[in-house]
This record gives C-alpha cells, sequence and structure tokens, in this order.
C-alpha cells in the first residue's frame, strides 16, 4: 500500500476488514466485515498510488484480478476504456478454521455437497477448509479447480490451508468447465473442490463428473435452493425441472391441477446447504426430497446448524415424509401438512408466499381477491420472479415473449378468457390450488360484485336473444367499470345513466 495509506490504517483495527479500496480522485476506504465502510481522511487517491501497488503486483489476467504469491489476498482492478488501471480492489485473505464443524458429519460421509449464499459470507473460506479435511484427514485424492486462484492463494505452490490437496489453475473464467472434465481424466482424483458454477456449461460438467463416481465440493450462484430450481441456468445441479399433465385420477389424488412441475432427472448434489450467514447454515439433507416438496407446495424446513465459539449447535426440525400409502389416505386439507418453512425465521409457522405475475388481465380485479380472500400473494412486476402467470388467452399471442420468458423459467402459466370478476378467481383458485375449505370466505361466498357480474350478464343473455334495452339495478362507479368491460366483451353498448345512488347501466345492441 502507499506510505499515506499505511500511516492511516490501525494495525489493531484490521482484525475485521475485508477489502481496502482504491480509486482514482477518492478517498481510500476501509470495507468492515459488518458493512460498516470507513474512509481515511488526508490525501485522495492519485495515479502515483495506484501505479505504486501494481508495480509490485504480478500482471493482471483475463479477468483482472491477480494476487501475492503464497498467500489468500485478491487484487481485482477496474479500467477506463483506454485499458488504464483507475481503481483497486484489495481482498484481505485469512485463514479461518473451525467453519465446517457444525457440517463436518456431512463433509466425511462422501456425498456431493453444493453451497449456496450471497457474496461475503464465506463460500469459499468453507471450500478451502473441506479441501483440507478431506485430503489430511481422510487422505483421498483431491483436486481443487482453482478459477483466480481464490481458493489455493496466488503462486505456483498451492496455499498451506488446503492441506495435502493438489490444485488445477484456470487461466480463464469460461475455460473452468474445461479444467473440470480434464482434471477427472487426466489426474484420478476422489474428490473435486469447485468455486462458483455460473454457466451451463459448467453445470454439465459438473454433472459429468457426479455420474462418473467423483465426489464434488461446489458453491454457486444463488441465495437460496428455490431460486436455483428456478434458475433455467443452473436448475440441472438439483435435477432440473419440467412439467407434466397428471391423469384425472392422479390430479385427484394428488388433490392438485392438472399441469404440474416435477423434477426432471436425480440431483448432481445429495446435500445442498444454504449459508444464512458466516455461523449459520441451514442443510438440506436429501436434494430430491427437498426438491420434490418445494414443486409439490409442501412446506420444508432445512436442518439449521450453528457454529457458536467454536461449539456446535444442532437445530434439528422433523420434516413430513414423502410415502405413497400415506399419500393415498390423505385429504386435501392434509396435504397441506402442518409443516412451515422461512428462511427469515424458522420459528414462526407461515404459508408460502406465491408471486403472481399478470399479462393483460385486470389488477384491480385480482388484487380485490387476493384482499377478499386473504391469500398469501404478491404481485410482481418481473416474470423471471414470479411463480405463477396468469394470462388473457386473446392477448396470448402478443405477450410471446413474456410467455417464452416464462416458460425459459419454467413458470406456469394459467390463462383467463374473459377479465370477469368469476373467470379469474376460478383460474386464480386453481393456480394456487385453493380446494373448498382452505379458505373460509370461499364457503357460501356472494358479494355485491359477483351478484352485479351475474345480473349483467343475464341482461347481455336477453339482449341478445332479441331485447333491445335491459337495465340494470345502480350500483358503484367500480363495479359498473367491471360491468362495462363485460358488455364489451360481447360488442354490445353499454351507457351509464342516472345520478348519485340510482347511477346505473343500459344494455342495447351497438
Amino acid at each position: 500500500m502507499p506510505q499515506k495509506v499505511v500511516s492511516k490504517l490501525q494495525c489493531d483495527g484490521l482484525d475485521d476488514v475485508i477489502e481496502i479500496v482504491l480509486d482514482i480522485g477518492r478517498l481510500p476506504e476501509v470495507r468492515h466485515a459488518g458493512g460498516h465502510i470507513e474512509r481515511l481522511e488526508g490525501e485522495i487517491v492519485n495515479e502515483d498510488d495506484i501505479n505504486f501497488v501494481t508495480s509490485h503486483l504480478q500482471e493482471f489476467t483475463h479477468d483482472n484480478r491477480t494476487g501475492i504469491p503464497g498467500t489468500l489476498h485478491r487484487i481485482s482492478a477496474i479500467r477506463n476504456r483506454q485499458g488504464k488501471v483507475i481503481g483497486l480492489t484489495c481482498r484481505i485473505g485469512r485463514v479461518v478454521t473451525g467453519t465446517i464443524a457444525c457440517i463436518k458429519d456431512f463433509c466425511v460421509q462422501g456425498k456431493s455437497i453444493l453451497f449456496l449464499g450471497p457474496p461475503g459470507v464465506g463460500k469459499t473460506t468453507k471450500l478451502r477448509e473441506i479441501s483440507r479435511l478431506v485430503a489430511d484427514e481422510l487422505g483421498k485424492r483431491v483436486v481443487v479447480v482453482d478459477t483466480s486462484n481464490e481458493i489455493a492463494g496466488d503462486g505456483d505452490v498451492p496455499h498451506p490451508a488446503v492441506g495435502s490437496a493438489r490444485r488445477m489453475q484456470v487461466p480463464q473464467p469460461e475455460f473452468q468447465k474445461d479444467i473440470m472434465i480434464e482434471a477427472v481424466e487426466n489426474h484420478t482424483p476422489q474428490v473435486i473442490v469447485v468455486d462458483e458454477i455460473g454457466t451451463e456449461p459448467e453445470a454439465q460438467a459438473a454433472r459429468t463428473i457426479a455420474e462418473r463416481g467423483v465426489m464434488l465440493i461446489a458453491t454457486a450462484h444463488g441465495n437460496c435452493l428455490e431460486s436455483l430450481i428456478k434458475n433455467p441456468t443452473l436448475s440441472d445441479l438439483v435435477g432440473g425441472i419440467q412439467s407434466v399433465t397428471l391423469g384425472d385420477d392422479e390430479a385427484k389424488r394428488r388433490a392438485s391441477q392438472k399441469t404440474v412441475l416435477e423434477r426432471e432427472k436425480q440431483p448432481t448434489f445429495d446435500i445442498v446447504i444454504e449459508i444464512l450467514d458466516r455461523n449459520t447454515l441451514a442443510v438440506y439433507k436429501d436434494t430430491s426430497e427437498a426438491v420434490d416438496y418445494i414443486l409439490r407446495g409442501w412446506p420444508i424446513r432445512p436442518e439449521i446448524r450453528k457454529v457458536d465459539k467454536g461449539a456446535v449447535e444442532q437445530c434439528t426440525v422433523q420434516q413430513p415424509e414423502i410415502k405413497e400409502e400415506k399419500e393415498k389416505q390423505q385429504t386435501p386439507d392434509q396435504n397441506k401438512m402442518n409443516f412451515s418453512f422461512s428462511r427469515k425465521d424458522y420459528v414462526e409457522q407461515v404459508k408460502p408466499l406465491k408471486k403472481l405475475y399478470l399479462y393483460a388481465v385486470s389488477r384491480t380485479i385480482v388484487d380485490k381477491i387476493i384482499e377478499r380472500l386473504n391469500l398469501n400473494v404478491e404481485l410482481t412486476r418481473n416474470v423471471e420472479d414470479a411463480d405463477i402467470v396468469i394470462a388473457h388467452k386473446n392477448f396470448a399471442k402478443g405477450g410471446a415473449k413474456i410467455l417464452n420468458t416464462a416458460k425459459e423459467y419454467r413458470v406456469q402459466i394459467f390463462y383467463v378468457k374473459t377479465n370477469s370478476m368469476a373467470q379469474i378467481q376460478k383460474v386464480l383458485k386453481d393456480a394456487l390450488d385453493i380446494q373448498p375449505g382452505d379458505v373460509e370466505t370461499l364457503q357460501g361466498y356472494s358479494d355485491d360484485t359477483e351478484q352485479a357480474l351475474d345480473e349483467a350478464k343475464d341482461a347481455i343473455k336477453q339482449v341478445l336473444d332479441g331485447a333491445e334495452v335491459i337495465e340494470l339495478a345502480p350500483q358503484p362507479s367500480q363495479i359498473r367499470k367491471l360491468q362495462h368491460e363485460l358488455v364489451e366483451q360481447y360488442n354490445l353498448e353499454s351507457t351509464s345513466i342516472g345520478e348519485g345512488e340510482n347511477r346505473h347501466l343500459r344494455i342495447a345492441k351497438g
């Protein structure tokens, strides 16, 4: 570091520092583990400071990263349009032990493990410690596929933190999939460790490795298992998903709609671990079972494990079992098992939140239905984030791009024929698999809106059968608007007449 930066750093305050950031024209920044950013008062960073740092480093690789040989530190560059380095992010790499103490029993089983979690929660640190554990304590042949030298540090000699594990460097990130296959074909490993599987070819390479009987330890982009399932690029890691049409008897037995999502094949990874924070892990011990539960809409809670000052705390939550005979005996209400899943709070019992995307469907009506039936549904503006899409059948061709995106992300699509309250409510109940009795307000429910729309339907039929004019009962403006929309769909003419509380619709042929 330049002397003006070193003089400002407090040696006793560096224990929780993650990164030091230098950008030309700005004050140096020190980023701490808790999210706190400290700006070092004094002189701003200039071109000479950047050159001073880069002159002590090896050349930056294709992905604008380099390191210090024999250490785990990583320096990343920001360049201008001419390729000149104008900013540096200097990440401090440390050997941290004990981070896998609470999951050591899974690491020694010989099963493939996938870690998920946001950046900065210690995924790479855990890979490093598992590499040492499996290589030294279990005596297995371990090969680390090290993109950007993140796991075993820079230089030709791997960092001692990975123990006796061998390391294969990756010249460019896009070659990671090739090095993964090369490791299996050339070096007969029993275990392969990979950081950040992020593309479809890398996911395919991971499946190839697993099918050859090699234990695979890896991390992937994604905060949780549900997001990974919906990711079309990486869903193959947990078995992929496909749309299946059930027979009438099977749909009735499952108490579900006829078109459902199911797991396509065996998962590449046997165990999935979500890293909630540096000391808290959520473990799905059986990936196949977890994916099946999530796709069927059954609540599931992972096993929570924590590391606290070297001691291991285990919080095990019993999960419902999938058994054929039990399914046959269950009623639709029993299928909504009394288990819950919430990543933020593993104690409160909540219904899984469904995200709904609308295409050419009245949001006003949908909002009213959600509010009236107290459904745990949230409307989203991004089809990629949706669990369900409801689209108007007459406008499906115009929304081909959106609907194709939904199919790519394996989001179920339901169609409405009209923008009427009754039609949308029926489709919404089918989409959410709501059975009679699930929502108390559904039983015997009849409100003013439905009565008004039924009256409008009867009047429309009379006009189509030859009546010249039919006048409806007075209604509030919001309900009259829905009646207007309904009449318009039959190419008839509707006019609001009357004043105040007596204002109502007159329906006639156009």
